[in-house]
């Protein structure tokens, strides 16, 4: 069988001479070459040159094993004629299938020839049918497409009457006031609305006359709804309750639809707000007195004039009763037009671009600003308050007028200040003509100017005290008393919201004075009037009566009475850092002054004076000064030595002494320190004069060693006057 592979397998030809894998290429001998070749030796050399590596030999062999034909003579005789067996069979096989394939052929081929004659009877039906129908169809067809031009036509109709068209129902609803502004009243003004805006699709044809009319017609509908719905609010703001969110919803809803009129929409505001403005106040007159405008009494209202007795109290409970209506009706407010505000800003704008007067208006004229909500609302509310404001300013300005105390006026000045940043931040700080905020700014002026009245008064019933100075050199009593007053300002002051309104209190120490000047000078520069009112004019009494007494009293005096206003000062250095500097300045000034006469007295009562003055100008390493130190008249023998035992006398007492001289400083450590500093520079000085001394001596030696020896009979420099720098300051420790 050819697919076997058996039949044509053969075996290739090998050369008898060329070595095989069992003969490993030994030539043969001579001998053979002669002899007629063996048929064995023939097969059996060509068997064994056969190459097992050939692959075609390999896959016969491979099918061979794959038959299961066992090795025998028998077999090998037959093999050649049992493959070319199965190969004629295997033919034969292949000729018998293409037969029946043929058969099948042959019936397709029929079948599709009598396919093609029903085709062409059935094609001939219908192009007969065609020709029979085809005037019914096409009259058919014609009145079709009549019937669809006609509903076309009808559905236009009717969509342009609903687009287009009111009806009696809508326009009675939109225009006639028996008919309640409910849902319906905004749904047929929206329907009105949208009629006139497509109406520009209408006049863009050539035909504009029924554009136009529908436009005129629908115009007259809205001009009457609207007036309709002004009448209606106006009724509702006159029985307005602001508590009531139901009817917030109606009428904020009708308030955004007429932003589209913006005149019609002010005058709503105008009369709310006058409305308003007459309830709150009645209502804080009714706080006030516990009566109401008509004259009937609330008894369940307790009056705030009760409390005029304490004016503080009285004005903090007016102030407090106008914020808690101002709060109250800015939140009513809020959900009245804010929450609305974006409709109401685009209802406003359409309504502007649509007037009249803006439309002839030129390209160039921008017109009104853009609605802002939050900017319209905090004018409302001022004018509603403005009623109640009025009341408030000539109460308040009645208590200012009649205080006496400079205490009170301060801080009634401070609680309207902060009133006054409170209504700012309230009513938006860019609205510098609300009446309110008006109000609080002239009423805190008057407060500050009362204030600073009886300040001036109070210093000048002291002028006479500004001429006695306190024996004990301590600060006088007018001052004591300026500091426990100015004391009591800046705490008001710092728990006021003024004085933490710039930055937060994290940034700043109590008792430190910050070194970030730039921080600070939003608060310094704020209370800096109050000190130049409150603090100055004392200090400046005590400058004067400092002038009038002898050194170092006068520094001594100064120094108390800075100290004691640093003291004052510091715990409030959050808003005083920059008076805190001036007044350590001038402090470390009077403490330079202090230590300069301290070292004076060191060196007057120590004998020194004159060897210092002789000695000190000299340098240690000019041998010129050093040469002429033994000629001075404070180093001759007579002059060290009473020196050095004025020295001796000195020192045992210098520092209590010294310590006596500034008995009258309060402050006993500064006392101390002036006292060491100068005590340091007497020992610097007396450093140097030991140098120059030693150095003379050490030179006249030198000089005079071919003298001869009346040099060695004068005592030295040194032997007059032992005293060394080290026992110095040992004794002066």
């Amino acid at each position: 069988m050819a697919a076997n592979g058996l039949g044509l397998l053969q075996l290739p030809p090998r050369d008898a001479a060329s070595p095989g894998p069992l003969s490993p290429g030994i030539p043969p001998s001579p001998g053979l070459t002669s002899r007629t070749p063996n048929p064995i030796s023939t097969k059996v050399t060509s068997v064994l040159s056969t190459s097992y590596a050939d692959s075609e030999f390999r896959e016969a062999l491979a099918l061979l094993d794959g038959r299961g034909i066992t090795n025998s003579a028998e077999t090998r005789r037959q093999l050649r004629l049992d493959v070319q067996k199965e190969l004629i069979e295997s033919n034969g096989q292949i000729i018998n299938e293409f037969g029946r394939v043929a058969d099948q052929l042959r019936r397709i081929g029929a079948t599709v020839d009598r396919l093609n004659k029903n085709y062409q009877e059935m094609k001939a039906h219908v192009t007969a049918s065609h020709a029979a129908t085809k005037a019914t169809m096409d009259e058919a067809s014609s009145l079709m497409t009549l019937k669809k031009n006609v509903e076309t036509k009808q559905q236009l109709l009717k969509a342009f009457r609903e687009h287009f068209v009111l009806t009696d129902d809508e326009v009675a609803s939109l225009t006639l006031t028996s008919e309640p502004v409910s849902d319906r009243f905004f749904t047929v003004l929206a329907k009105a609305k949208r009629i006139r805006k497509d109406c520009e699709i209408l006049l863009g044809f050539e035909n504009q006359t029924l554009g136009l009319e529908i436009m005129d017609q629908t115009s007259k509908h809205l001009n009457q709804a609207f007036q309709k719905l002004y009448r209606w609010i106006q009724k509702e703001f006159k029985t307005l309750n602001l508590e009531n969110p139901q009817i917030h919803s109606s009428v904020r809803r009708a308030l955004r639809v007429l932003a589209e009129r913006p005149s019609l929409f002010q005058s709503c505001l105008d009369f709310f707000a006058e409305a308003r403005e007459q309830i709150l106040s009645d209502a804080f007159y009714l706080a006030l007195t516990g009566t109401s405008a008509s004259g009937s009494k609330d008894h369940s209202v307790k009056p705030i004039e009760l409390a005029a007795h304490d004016p503080l109290r009285y004005v903090g409970d007016m102030l407090a009763w106008a914020h808690s209506a101002t709060v109250s009706e800015r939140e009513a407010l809020e959900v009245l037009f804010v929450s609305d505000g974006n409709e109401i800003a685009k209802g406003m704008q359409e309504g502007r671009e649509n007037e009249l007067w803006r439309l002839m208006a030129d390209e160039g004229d921008e017109g009104p600003p853009e609605f802002d909500a939050v900017k319209a609302l905090n004018e409302l509310v001022d004018r509603d308050v403005s009623g109640a404001a009025r009341i408030l300013r000539q109460r308040i300005e009645q208590v200012i007028q009649a205080n006496e105390e400079t205490i009170l006026a301060y801080k009634l000045a401070n609680l309207l200040g902060f009133y006054k940043f409170t209504f700012s931040r309230l009513l938006g700080g860019d609205s510098p003509d609300a009446v309110l905020l008006q109000s609080m700014t002239n009423l805190e002026s008057e407060a500050l100017r009362q204030f600073r009245s009886l300040m001036r008064d109070h210093i000048a019933t002291l002028q006479g005290e500004f001429q006695h100075t306190p024996a004990d050199l301590g600060p006088p009593d007018f001052l004591q008393d300026a500091l426990k007053q100015l004391s009591s300002i800046m705490q008001t002051y710092e728990t006021s919201l003024a004085s933490s309104a710039s930055k937060p209190a994290s940034q700043h120490v109590r008792g430190e004075v910050s070194d970030e000047s730039d921080d600070d000078d939003g608060d310094d520069d704020e209370f800096e009037p109050i000190l130049v009112e409150s603090f100055d004019p004392f200090l400046a009494g005590c400058e004067n009566m400092a002038r009038k007494i002898r050194a170092p009293s006068h520094s001594i005096f100064l120094l108390n009475c800075l100290l004691a206003a640093q003291s004052t000062l510091q715990p409030y250095a959050r808003f005083t850092s920059h008076r805190l500097a001036r007044l350590r300045t001038a402090a470390d000034e009077h403490t330079s002054k202090l230590v300069a006469s301290q070292y004076g007295f060191l060196v007057s009562e120590s004998s020194l004076a004159s060897l210092f003055a002789a000695l000190g100008p000299l340098h240690a390493k000019s041998r010129t000064d050093i040469e002429k130190i033994a000629t001075l008249e404070a180093t001759q023998p007579a002059a060290l030595v009473a020196a050095s035992q004025g020295l001796d006398d000195f020192l045992p007492s210098a520092i209590m002494d010294a310590l006596e001289n500034l008995k009258n400083l309060q402050d006993a450590r500064l006392a101390r320190e002036v006292t060491e500093k100068a005590a340091e520079q007497f020992c610097t000085d007396f450093e140097h004069i030991e140098e120059l001394l030693v150095l003379a001596d050490e030179a006249r030696g030198r000089g005079e060693d071919g003298e001869g020896d009346s040099a060695d009979e004068e005592p030295t420099l040194r032997a007059l006057f032992p005293r060394t720098t080290g026992e110095i300051r040992v004794l002066l420790s």
